[in-house]
């Protein structure tokens, strides 16, 4: 942690949240205070009530922000300094030493208000780590070379690594030196490599581990087709489950390499994967113009809705996909979709994927509704921090 520059700021709520702030809600908005004292970002602060002035919660400050509070404890006089930190991070290492065996060496090690550090993300690829602070409080509040050092000496790293969320290009060692070429670990037994400079979100999807693992019970003789596949997770997953022929569809050449690179790493047969450059949106438009389909389908795509003025040109955006989607996948074929955008909720996006169908004039069962796994962790009160939705369909017609 870094040393406070000043005493903690001392915040009075204008209504009352206490109830939900102490069932674990760590987010506290401007317009739920009275006032806002000046101060430097990521200052701590005190939360009163909105009645007597009684303390309920302590975390960290940045009144220029919509957020103003992030909640780093509600037990009343506990100091937030280094033994807090390192308590926090100590039982975040521990849920996911019970979680993964020697098969699988990159997982997320912290995540955020889920482990009660809020504005900290962190995600281990075998000995390298890479730290992602939200925002200018997250920062100022949190002291990453220190945090670095710890988990170095913890976990036997030879390289952390800080990813600046919101700057393009940005980003430093704060512990070993700049890796040179992507960080190779396992998942499940299988082997990928992560671009932890250069990657999207710190290298690799490490939040779809599990739903890669559950497209695998279709992909037997299956003709499989990746849309938005990236470093081709899925596909090579589907290869190691016995797909007939696997596609791999992304916009990005680096990612596509990258995905071919994943498929001979592995093993697998060259001549049962290729990777096509091109518009996801664009392809399968096409592809159902030319009477092309395959048995399993899997849609990825990146967050439609950045912000919550978004929502409604992402729903309209997921309903073409699943669309999209649907009218090219055999009948009895398997159609997965995906969201990760936090402010689409679990209804909505059902009802996206239901009227997607309607407009394909295909229908679907649902084999499987999914979440992210336990090492992305979400207060149970805190439904907007389950950002991840997985669909599992079969389509019929």
């Amino acid at each position: 942690m870094r040393a406070p520059t000043q005493k903690p700021v001392k915040l009075q709520l204008r209504r009352d949240l206490v109830r939900s702030i102490k069932r674990g809600h760590a987010w506290v908005y401007v317009s739920a205070l009275r006032a806002l004292p000046p101060a430097e970002p990521g200052a701590q602060a005190i939360l009163l009530d909105n009645r007597g002035g009684r303390e309920i919660a302590r975390g960290f400050y940045y009144p220029e922000s919509d957020l103003a509070l992030r909640v780093c404890t509600t037990q009343r006089g506990e100091r937030i300094d280094d033994a807090w930190a390192a308590s926090r991070l100590q039982r975040a290492l521990a849920l996911r030493a019970s979680l993964f065996g020697p098969d699988t060496t990159a997982y997320r090690l912290v995540n955020g208000e889920g482990d009660g550090l809020p504005g900290l993300v962190i995600d281990r690829y075998n000995t390298a780590a890479v730290l992602k602070l939200d925002g200018e409080a997250a920062t100022r509040f949190y002291d990453a070379e220190g945090i670095a050092a710890w988990l170095a000496g913890e976990l036997g790293l030879e390289l952390v690594y800080e990813r600046f969320s919101g700057r393009k290009g940005g980003g430093r060692a704060l512990f070993g030196l700049l890796p040179e070429q992507p960080q190779p670990f396992l998942e499940a037994g299988l082997h990928f490599t992560a671009d932890l400079v250069r990657g999207q979100k710190t290298g690799f999807f490490l939040d779809q581990r599990e739903n890669r693992g559950r497209i695998q019970p279709y992909a037997p003789d299956a003709r499989v087709l990746n849309a938005f596949g990236y470093t081709g997770g899925f596909s090579v997953y589907a290869g190691f489950a016995g797909a007939l022929h696997v596609t791999t569809l992304d916009t990005a050449a680096p990612a596509l390499q990258a995905a071919d690179h994943h498929w001979t790493l592995n093993n697998l047969d060259p001549a049962h994967h290729d990777t096509i450059q091109a518009d996801a949106f664009e392809f399968l438009e096409k592809a159902a113009k030319d009477g092309k389909d395959w048995d399993l389908i899997i849609l990825d795509p990146p967050s439609f809705a950045p912000s919550k003025k978004a929502l409604p040109q992402a729903l309209k955006a997921y309903r073409k996909l699943i669309a999209a989607g649907a009218a090219v996948t055999t009948p009895g074929g398997i159609l997965a979709a995906s969201s990760c955008s936090s402010h689409v909720s679990m209804e909505d996006f059902l009802a996206a994927c239901r009227e997607g169908l309607s407009t394909s004039r295909r229908t679907a069962t649902t084999l499987g509704l999914h979440t992210q796994p336990a090492d992305h962790p979400a207060p149970l009160a805190m439904p907007e921090f389950r950002y991840l939705k997985f669909i599992l369909m079969r389509v019929e017609g």
